[in-house]
């Protein structure tokens, strides 16, 4: 009984982190920037960024997320407008279509991920930090953030 009690209570600790138990759509009205964000687990804004939008912390300090929107220059494509951003070094994933780019990787024990989907007036970004120890846990919670960005 012990063994099956330590077990549950390391599964919870270790989901603890990323459990999405609510999730609210956040919305930037100057550019109609929305995106679905799990309010049960980025509980603190922590302050604004460049252009439109909101930063948010979990309660813990140990995850944030910043949701962004910019004017985009006229003609900039999604590749050269990261390369303005000088991402760091050792990309583990990217993808940059005509439409949109995706970086990740990881730095200082946590696994950075950023989208920006571009529309003809702005560009759009999600940007997440969390623990790298915590990937799985966190791979539904980034992949319904990213896959719910949209622009107006």
């Amino acid at each position: 009984m012990k063994t099956s009690t330590a077990v549950v209570i390391v599964l919870a600790m270790s989901w603890s982190a990323a459990r999405a138990e609510s999730w609210t759509t956040y919305r930037i009205p100057q550019s109609g920037t929305s995106v679905d964000i799990p309010s049960s687990i980025f509980t603190e804004p922590a302050g604004k960024p460049d252009g439109y939008g909101q930063q948010f912390r979990s309660s813990d300090g140990a995850a944030d997320l910043t949701v962004q929107a910019v004017r985009r220059q006229q003609g900039i494509s999604p590749a050269a407008f990261l390369a303005t951003k000088q991402p760091p070094q050792g990309i583990v994933y990217k993808r940059i279509t005509p439409d949109f780019f995706v970086v990740s990787s990881i730095k200082r024990a946590k696994i950075w991920y950023d989208r920006c989907n571009f529309t003809s007036r702005y560009v759009h970004c999600v940007l997440i930090n969390y623990p790298a120890a915590e990937k799985r846990q966190w791979d539904a919670v980034v992949t319904r953030i990213s896959h719910s960005l949209s622009g107006g």
